[in-house]
Parts: structure tokens; sequence; C-alpha cells
């Protein structure tokens, strides 16, 4: 059996009493620094954060009483299994969920706040997977799958349906891709109601799983990302033959390109997404060429991101825009030395966020010590302000993390 539309639109009709539209808005800022027409859709302001409440819904609401009074078990890296342990919590259902070892803390404490059973098992999703699977079939529950079921996937692709009620101008669905049940649904309700618009995928270049099956390749991938929600090794046999069915194209980006559009999405639309949910814009933005003038769409995934991650891409992009500089001088090493390079840094107009004052670990004579400022400034200009006040003072200079700054 496949997924149809009429599946779908049987979906929206069941969770819509549960569920709120997501908001769909256009992007001014987005648009003009991509040269496309953005479109968001927050999928990250679901009451669990994130899209999966919509396809482990639909799938709970499927279950016989037999099936619900027994119980269900579901393998996530987060966000699916905040989903099923909320609404499992709604129905009156007992829920099980494996988790790998190092999900976000956030996702695990989130899941345990809502009832279920929280095992974390393994280094990865494919570990926790196969331990939920012996212990559906020792314990005689109801797996609820994150994305290799016609019922989660039908559910997701109500999202589809909201987007296109609200913006039925789009061109094109830039999706995220892990195991491939958002973009299987997505792809099936927007190919179903609008053949011509083009739907993309989005991996990370270090989980390119579904790009690689896609392609016929062996599939290989890395040990980490920062779109942990989307690194999947494997995906489904349903999702691989949806996606190679109704999906265009899938593609790749990198870490920084995903920290960038996190950051993006945070300063432009005040909004917090994890990096799977922004390798859409991270996309949009490597690609501005290929999707340059056309009405595109953007699924904001997810918002369940670590804070200790948050703070990590905060500080590091600062770093790449000049916003927060390391400055390393050479002093004299006699008193009040510090005290004038400090006064020229303030009538620079450079906050000064941390002084190191060191003389042993340096290359530099005897009469000259080594002080590293860290200071915050209004971007790439001022900078290159302090640096020319610095040189004009005979200040030996060093940016040791220029190679890092980007316009």
């Amino acid at each position: 059996m496949t997924v149809t539309l009429q599946d779908i639109r049987e979906a929206a009709d069941l969770i819509t009493d549960s569920l709120e539209v997501t908001p769909c808005a256009h992007s001014c800022t987005l648009s003009e620094i991509t040269g496309a027409e953005v479109f968001l859709k927050f999928e990250n302001l679901h009451f669990t954060g994130a899209f999966k409440e919509r396809g482990a819904l639909v799938k709970l609401l499927s279950l016989t009483p037999e099936e619900r009074k027994g119980g269900v078990i579901a393998m996530s890296a987060g966000n699916h299994a905040q989903a099923v342990a909320y609404h499992a919590q709604r129905l009156g259902i007992p829920a099980t969920i494996v988790m790998p070892r190092f999900t976000p803390n956030v996702k695990v404490e989130h899941t345990r706040a809502f009832g279920a059973e929280v095992i974390l098992y393994g280094s990865g999703l494919s570990e926790a997977s196969t331990y939920a699977l012996k212990l559906a079939r020792e314990q005689d529950l109801t797996l609820v799958h994150p994305y290799d079921d016609e019922k989660i996937i039908a559910g997701q692709g109500t999202i589809a349906l909201e987007i296109l009620d609200s913006c039925p101008n789009l061109e094109v669905l830039l999706v995220p891709v892990g195991g491939g049940g958002l973009i299987s649904g997505v792809a099936i309700a927007a190919k179903g109601l609008r053949p011509e618009m083009e739907v993309v995928g989005v991996e990370a270049a270090r989980f390119p799983s579904m790009f690689q099956a896609t392609q016929g390749m062996p599939v290989k991938c890395g040990q980490d990302t920062i779109a942990e929600g989307i690194a999947v090794k494997q995906p489904g046999q349903i999702t691989l033959a949806a996606v190679t069915q109704w999906v265009d194209e899938i593609l790749l980006v990198d870490e920084q390109a995903i920290e960038a559009a996190v950051l993006m999405l945070l300063e432009i639309e005040k909004t917090v997404v994890e990096g799977a949910g922004a390798v859409g814009l991270a996309a949009l933005v490597h690609h501005r060429d290929r999707f340059k003038g056309r009405q595109v769409g953007l699924i904001l995934s997810g918002g369940n991101i670590d804070l200790l991650v948050l703070s990590s891409i905060i500080q590091r992009g600062l770093v790449r825009s000049g916003r927060l500089v390391r400055i390393r001088v050479s002093v004299p090493d006699q008193p009040g030395a510090l005290g004038e390079i400090v006064q020229l840094l303030g009538s620079a107009e450079a906050n000064i966020v941390e002084i190191r004052h060191q003389r042993a670990f340096t290359n530099l004579s005897l009469p000259l010590a080594e002080v590293e400022f860290i200071v915050h400034t209004r971007g790439l200009e001022h900078v290159y302000q302090i640096k020319k006040a610095m040189d004009k003072a005979e200040y030996q200079v060093y940016l040791p993390d220029s190679d890092k700054i980007s316009d």
C-alpha cells in the first residue's frame, strides 16, 4: 500500500482538533539576502517544538483498543520521542522511548516530563532502533517508527496542505531529510496538489544517506553533526521509494552553513531553530542562483536545540562576523603599560570582555610581554579601525582568528 493525497487529507481531518495550524509567513529580510521570495513554515512552534507531533498523533489514533492498552515503543534522537510521549500521555497510552546515549539533554528531559519511560541505548539511532525492536518483540509493544510508516508519512504530509493553503503560489519547497518521513509526505501532498511544484530535500553533508541511496551509492555517514535530528544512517524502505518517485533533488549542506542558518533565523526572524530545521535556509543561502527570483518555502522543522550548542553557535557566529575578536598585542613589561593599551582600546570603542597577560609562553624578547584581549566590536569595519589605531600607536598587533572572519 502507498500513501496518497487522500490519505494525507484524512490525516489532516484526524488532527485538526488536536494540533494548531502553525504560521507560514513571508520573510522580507531573508528574501532580500537570498534573492528569492522566502516563506517560512514555523513547525518549531508546536507544543513539543517540532513537526513530529503530526505523524505521531495520526499513528496513535490508528491503534486498536488492544494496542493502546498494551503500550507503544519508539526510537528517536529526540523530536519523535517527545511527540510520541506527549500524545501517548494525552491518549492514556503507556509509552517507552529508546534514545541514543548522546541525545541532547533538553530532548531527553522533555520526553521524560511527558511521562514516558526513557531508555538511553547505543551511540546512534541505528543501535537504538535495534534495541527498540528487541523490546517490542519481548514485551509485545506496538512500534511507532519515526519515519518508515505510512501513518507517520501521511501525518507529516499535512504540512504541505497548510503551506499551500497559506501560500498557493509557491514554486519550490526546501525540506529537511533524515529518514525521509517528512519529505515523503510533503512531496506526495505537494505534487498531488501542484504537479509542477519542485520539492527539494536537504541533508547534512555528514549524513547523506538518502542522497546516496537514491543515487545507488553505498551509504557512508560521518560520526556527528549539529543537525542530529536528521543524522540517519539508513533511510526507510517506504520513504526511499517515495523520495525516488516524488522528490526532484537532494542538496547537501556543511556544518558551517547550518550553524550560520541557525544564527540567521535567531537574529533575523527571532526564532529558535535546531540544526535539522535550519538546513533548508542553509541550502537556499548556499545555492542562491539556483532559487533566485522564485517563491520558496522553507520548513523550520524543529526548535529543540541544546542551549549549550546554541550558545556555541552564537559565539562562533560573532567571531565570523567580526563582532567578537581576539587581539594579541606586544607591550613593554613595565608598570603602566597595560593601562595604556586598555585606554587605547577604550578610546577606539572596543568593549573588553577578557584580558590574558603572560610572559612565559612567548618568543618575545624579555623586555616585552604578550597581552591577549577578547573584545566586542560593531563588526569588520570597526575591527579594522581598532587595528589602525593600535598600529598608529606603534603596537605590534596580531589577529589570530582573522582567517575565520568572513564578509
